[in-house]
């Protein structure tokens, strides 16, 4: 069924009320086990709302954007997602800081991104060791008395980033901050959260399937034409595609024939294999890591099998492939070997998802020792094709900014704001 995918966006202004930033704020559907999404599974949500779903230009205009970050994030790929000319990371409150810590925030700096401490109340916080790197303090003027806040802005004052007075919810606290040195604000008293919805086609999981499977058997055009009619979640992202890339450029677009021949059916089939996962019902959006790391083994397993078995001209497709189909358990609520019975997979590829065994079965293995993590198998599986646990590593770091990059664009109408 249709399900509406949910956004916050709050404004931050400037001493005149012109609207500077957005924060973009986790909103989850009213769902049993929503609250309860930590840090990272909440700022997952909202980066592949905003980029993948609804797209930087509806979420946030022109503007850039505030996001909560934990250290799990901050040290993270799904960074590299973001275009860090957009976005300003806001350490959160309980994050600890240290040398790696700072290391890793030299190098966000460096790559671009704006650094914002959230939720300051007091001048022994440890994260404002870190002025040097910070753009924003957000000072939090809820948490303690009024001298108490005003105290510490107009100690912080003037010492480098911008303050930003947050939990503003009336004239007084709004004219107290001004006062005390703050530049910026957020809070009820100047805007609520909009809520940002966007609504997605429902797929057929059975029918994405199938052209799954086809495309495995080297169809023609025409074949892949027919099961791409009925599929119009495939046709927007194609068309896309196709205005992005060098062979469509000037070109007009007269019919899907057109559009899969200057594609190619290889990325076509990346596409379905993942929105087999991303058009599952039954969960919160926030469940969509599911999606993250189908798509990072797949991708994984391509580019290990181009490594460790180079003379196997075909063996990377189908690596990701079998590392699509993997997690067909999870999204379907059977056994695996349930889940893949109605579909038409070779022998190879068969053996390797239910009993592990062959080089798609090996590759395979080794995104699930890198998953739980199981160092003795990796080490194993390593040594026998002379590759390195390192260069595994950095390997599956390119594959998890590949699954994110892909992740399926979705919505088929624009995105509303609601007060």
């Amino acid at each position: 069924m249709n399900e509406d995918l949910l956004l916050g966006r709050q404004p931050i202004v400037d001493v005149k009320g012109s609207v500077m930033a957005f924060e973009l704020l986790f909103r989850g559907p009213a769902a049993p086990g929503t609250e309860d999404f930590d840090d990272l599974h909440a700022s997952s949500h909202v980066i592949l709302r905003a980029v993948a779903d609804l797209g930087l230009a509806q979420s946030l205009g022109r503007f850039p954007g505030y996001l909560n970050a934990d250290r799990s994030l901050l040290t993270s790929d799904l960074l590299q997602v973001l275009p860090p000319e957009r976005f300003m990371l806001e350490i959160l409150e309980r994050t600890e800081v240290d040398v790696r810590l700072r290391e890793r925030l030299a190098e966000l700096r460096a790559a671009g991104y704006q650094l914002a401490l959230d939720d300051v109340v007091d001048a022994d916080d440890p994260r404002l060791a870190l002025l040097p790197m910070i753009d924003v303090i957000k000072v939090d003027v809820l948490a303690r008395p009024p001298a108490h806040w005003r105290a510490l802005a107009a100690d912080l004052a003037g010492r480098g980033p911008r303050l930003l007075a947050e939990k503003v919810e009336d004239a007084e606290q709004f004219e107290q901050a001004r006062d005390a040195g703050c530049t910026l604000f957020q809070g009820y008293f100047l805007s609520r959260p909009q809520l940002l919805r966007t609504r997605r086609l429902p797929s057929s999981v059975p029918q994405v399937l199938r052209l799954v499977t086809l495309l495995e058997q080297d169809p023609d055009v025409e074949t892949v034409v027919r099961a791409l009619r009925g599929l119009p979640e495939l046709i927007r992202p194609l068309l896309r595609e196709v205005g992005a890339s060098a062979a469509g450029y000037g070109r007009r677009i007269d019919s899907i024939s057109t559009a899969v021949a200057l594609v190619g059916l290889r990325q076509i089939g990346r596409w379905a294999q993942l929105l087999v996962y991303s058009e599952r019902e039954g969960g919160p959006p926030g469940m969509d890591p599911l999606l993250v790391q189908v798509g990072t083994r797949a991708r994984l397993m391509e580019l290990l099998a181009a490594d460790w078995f180079p003379d196997e001209n075909r063996l990377p497709e189908r690596a990701f492939l079998t590392g699509m189909l993997s997690k067909l358990d999870a999204l379907m609520g059977v056994p695996l070997a349930e889940a893949i019975a109605p579909l038409p997979l070779s022998d190879e590829i068969v053996a390797a998802l239910t009993l592990r065994e062959g080089p798609l079965g090996e590759l395979l293995a080794v995104c699930e020792a890198r998953e739980r993590p199981d160092a003795p198998v990796l080490r194993r599986l390593c040594w026998r094709h002379s590759g390195d646990m390192g260069g595994v590593a950095r390997r599956e770091c390119e594959a998890a900014e590949w699954a994110l990059r892909h992740a399926p664009d979705r919505p088929v109408a624009r995105a509303r704001a609601v007060a």
